[in-house]
């Protein structure tokens, strides 16, 4: 099954790579480029289900960028994200063609609402929602790991943890980043609970010795298929 792919134009790397990671996780194919002329060529190479552009980048700015862009594809939707909320530049996007229009900062699960529903509304909204590692398979969606015929119900917890955990395969998932997705905020309380979830999706994949969740020191955590 394709995902559906994104590309993302930000010049502010840290939230570039954010957004980036966060999207993956929650089933997108992404592409991120730090500037305009980065992004036109990556367009110009790819075929996107979406474009979701920074207003102030250097080289070509997203109103720039996004008028080259539909040229070349009239119906590509469009999201723009900038620091600015003034009204002229609201209504520039939106005669530019735009889909949508969010200030920062922002909520990172309102992006992702906006980018369904414009994906739902252009008829694509193809996401990643099943894993295979291992002798296991994950069904996001049911929430239930599956292991020869035996099914595993998982807590919501469990369930984005270990979604998380595929979606970045033998990579290491910073421990911040991750307390960030699935609990919403870096807190000490949050972070002994992860702790306790970590050990237990660890017990729960014990019967496939292939598979192992290490610890990274001053990191975070890696999922490891061998």
């Amino acid at each position: 099954m394709a995902l559906s792919k994104i590309l993302l134009a930000e010049d502010d790397i840290n939230l570039g790579s954010l957004l980036k990671q966060y999207l993956i996780v929650k089933g997108y194919d992404v592409d991120l480029k730090i500037d305009g002329e980065k992004a036109y060529s990556a367009f110009l190479d790819n075929n996107y289900d979406i474009c979701i552009l920074d207003v102030m980048m250097p080289k070509k700015d997203g109103f720039s960028l996004a008028k080259d862009i539909k040229k070349i594809n009239a119906k590509i939707p469009i999201l723009f994200l900038t620091a600015k909320n003034l009204k002229d530049d609201i209504l520039r996007g939106f005669k530019l063609g735009a889909d949508d229009y969010i200030t920062k900062p922002f909520n990172m699960d309102e992006l992702l609402l906006r980018i369904e529903a414009i994906l739902k509304r252009v008829g694509n909204t193809t996401k990643q929602t099943v894993f295979k590692i291992g002798r296991f398979d994950l069904d996001t969606v049911s929430q239930i790991l599956t292991y020869d015929d035996e099914k595993i119900k998982l807590t919501t917890k469990e369930n984005e943890l270990l979604k998380l955990l595929c979606a970045n395969l033998n990579n290491v998932v910073d421990r911040n980043y991750a307390l960030k997705i699935v609990w919403g905020d870096d807190s000490y309380f949050n972070a002994r609970s992860m702790d306790v979830y970590i050990t237990k999706l660890r017990k729960i994949i014990r019967p496939d010795e292939t598979l192992k969740i290490i610890n990274v020191h001053g990191k975070g955590y890696k999922l490891i298929s061998n």
